[in-house]
């Protein structure tokens, strides 16, 4: 739990989710960049909205093998595990944003995107940007999702 969390605001399956006191409850994932940023992976406002910080191919401090379909799948995993934390899945996403470091990989991050969410539909953007925070990142990744009502 974070430092000063509220443990009966909390409410989220495993240890990374925590309260506030404030009816907010927040998941770290432990990435390399959260402590360093001050950030947290998930935020689940008490209207049942879910925002989750951009996710990249990053798995336990080192970047994931592969080219941008297979880093795409792994930040989106990265942000489904998250919402896991809190409960909720792949059918409860409503948007999704992808950042793609080159417009030739819009493909292939998009059929990654398919594959997971080709059900469920969800609003996005893919949006070409001049770098991630490591030059072997081709994409990363925000997912936005609703539990359907307040808590």
């Amino acid at each position: 739990m974070t430092a000063g969390a509220d443990a009966a605001d909390t409410g989220a399956a495993g240890t990374g989710a925590a309260g506030t006191g404030t009816g907010i409850r927040r998941v770290s994932s432990g990435g390399p960049w959260e402590e360093a940023f001050g950030y947290s992976r998930a935020v689940e406002l008490p209207n049942g909205l879910v925002l989750v910080s951009g996710c990249t191919s990053v798995v336990d401090g080192r970047i994931a093998e592969g080219g941008p379909y297979e880093q795409a799948r792994t930040a989106f995993g990265v942000a489904i595990k998250a919402l896991g934390e809190l409960g909720l899945g792949v059918e409860h996403v409503v948007r999704t944003r992808m950042y793609i470091t080159h417009v030739r990989d819009a493909d292939e991050v998009g059929r990654a995107h398919k594959d997971l969410f080709g059900d469920v539909r969800p609003a996005a953007s893919m949006v070409v940007v001049a770098g991630l925070i490591d030059p072997s990142l081709f994409v990363e990744a925000e997912v936005e999702a609703y539990r359907g009502g307040a808590r």
